[in-house]
């Protein structure tokens, strides 16, 4: 199938550059499963703008440099907190019924911001936005939007029928998930907008299908890959053996919320952070919260916002108390209790202010990014901010560049001819299931060189037996999520050891101070 450009990616990224170039041009968008299945649905918090009176700019610019430990290209972090007020604007004529507080919008505060400028849609802001953006593109002619294709890797040059190592991406070969059949994409431009890796670890609040693959496809494709040692982790997941991967937004320490011993009884963000107690940057609540559980034995802590009036809490976090009733929590009663958990991945594919990758004909926006914009650790509610910024970015970018991009070249169709289907599926699930466990364990919140080299070693061995696998079998959707996990392990790991420092996200206890000079890692293929 061919069309103007190609979209891997139907969230807030993928969409917003979808809805840009929709207008002049043809757009295929694939999504891995349901159109509404990535992360971008599941982000509660909502979207930092500065808007209130007050606040400028500079305020918000300052606030994502000190969460990002000086990690950011400050050109980047001004480009995209200076666009925020017109994403917001777009959206709302899109639909999105955020809250308003008499004639203006409702804001509140997240840990690391100076001032209030989360504009939200209740507890729910991602759903509404997905909601907003779908609609819009299924409404449009020009938009063609397919589910459940799972892509497994970009079509270069060396997939041209007349060989060439010019680089060049000119789509992605993806397998269908009802026919079992690959397909073939192609087009003049390709936007990876496929979100993070959050799967790659245990505990995570990401959707199932973060296993870092536009990341992978793009680094086995030729691109560079940065910071993907910056792992940021939620310090509030919810504690349940039923219910996995619930996230307690960050708005809840943001309206008042407070961590709590629960052996002691006492809130430790004092001891931790007396100036900025529970708002702080999420890397340091984690750490005092995995330092609290380890020093205490503990398997949670507690996060208790109930001493604010019921009718408070019930109005701003509707979605999450109505949750945590069908697990016998009253969080207008009853403190909540929460753990660290992976959330975001602050690393990804190497672009510039334009959405540009490395490889001529390949773009990228949004998790599976390394912009510049979040450093070493993601302020709080940026992340939907970055989405509609460099979205729009890099359709701009294409739509100027649009007369020098050539069209695609005869490219060979994929090629099953010498794989059978798998008689041992259950090697997929118990490699996977190591994967995590040995990530969370070995390249979590707290690090150490020994630590980091143990999980190279499990990864060298992995990598070789996937490898086997994946030239034997016919592709199916796990085995193309297990190779892209486990490229994206490789990388991250390759990265913390490359990083001889603790900087924001990556704590190592072997080298617990911050160099004076902030330096990327970079990776190169």
């Amino acid at each position: 199938m061919t069309s103007d450009i190609l979209i891997v990616g139907s969230g807030a990224a993928g969409l917003t550059a979808a809805l840009t170039l929709a207008d002049r041009f043809t757009v295929t968008v694939l999504a891995k499963g349901a159109l509404n299945e990535g992360s971008t649905a599941w982000a509660q918090g909502g979207i930092a703008a500065v808007l209130e009176p007050g606040d400028t700019f500079g305020n918000h610019v300052e606030d994502t440099m000190v969460a990002g430990a000086g990690l950011n290209d400050r050109a980047i972090v001004e480009m995209v907190v200076e666009g925020a007020p017109a994403a917001i604007e777009r959206l709302s004529r899109l639909g999105v019924p955020f809250e308003t507080e008499g004639n203006a919008l409702h804001l509140t505060r997240e840990g690391g911001h100076s001032h209030r400028r989360i504009v939200h849609v209740a507890d729910a802001t991602g759903w509404a936005v997905q909601d907003a953006l779908q609609k819009a593109a299924e409404a449009h002619p020009n938009i063609t939007l397919v589910p459940d294709q799972i892509a497994i890797d970009l079509a270069t040059g060396r997939h041209e029928e007349r060989y060439s190592g010019a680089g060049n991406v000119w789509g992605v070969y993806a397998v269908d998930r009802k026919t079992e059949r690959v397909a073939l994409y192609t087009a003049r431009a390709t936007i990876l907008a496929t979100g993070g890796a959050g799967r790659t670890y245990l505990f995570s609040t990401a959707p199932r299908g973060a296993t870092g693959d536009g990341i992978a496809m793009a680094w086995r494709a030729g691109a560079r890959v940065s910071n993907m040692e910056m792992m940021q982790f939620h310090p509030t997941c919810l504690y349940n053996l039923e219910v996995k991967n619930f996230l307690i937004t960050e708005a809840v320490r943001g309206e008042g919320g407070r961590l709590i011993n629960p052996s002691t009884g006492k809130r430790f963000m004092t001891y931790y952070d007396a100036a900025r107690m529970e708002l702080a940057p999420r890397d340091i609540v984690a750490r005092a919260i995995d330092a609290e559980i380890k020093r205490y034995g503990l398997d949670y802590v507690h996060l208790d916002i109930s001493h604010m009036p019921a009718e408070f809490i019930r109005h701003h976090f509707p979605n999450i108390h109505e949750k945590l009733l069908t697990v016998g929590i009253d969080m207008t009663t009853q403190p909540i209790p929460v753990v660290p958990a992976q959330h975001y991945t602050c690393g990804g594919i190497v672009i510039d202010e334009h959405g540009k990758t490395d490889l001529p004909g390949l773009y990228a926006a949004g998790e599976c990014t390394e912009s510049g914009l979040h450093g070493a650790n993601r302020l709080a509610s940026n992340s939907l901010l970055e989405c509609f910024v460099f979205g729009e970015a890099a359709a701009d970018s294409i739509a100027a560049a649009w007369d020098s991009l050539p069209p695609p070249p005869p490219i060979r169709p994929w090629d099953e001819s010498r794989v059978t289907d798998s008689d041992e599926e259950v090697v997929i699930k118990q490699t996977w299931t190591e994967i995590r466990r040995f990530m969370w364990n070995y390249v979590g919140i707290v690090r150490t060189t020994k630590r980091l080299e143990r999980a190279q070693h499990r990864i060298t061995l992995l990598n070789d037996e996937v490898a086997e696998y994946y030239q034997h079998f016919r592709v199916t959707p796990d085995l193309i999520e297990l190779r892209n996990l486990l490229q994206t392990a490789e990388l991250i790991v390759r990265s913390a050891l490359h990083r001889h420092e603790s900087r924001g996200l990556h704590y190592t206890l072997d080298y617990p101070e911050t160099l004076p000079d902030a330096v990327d890692t970079v990776l190169v293929p």
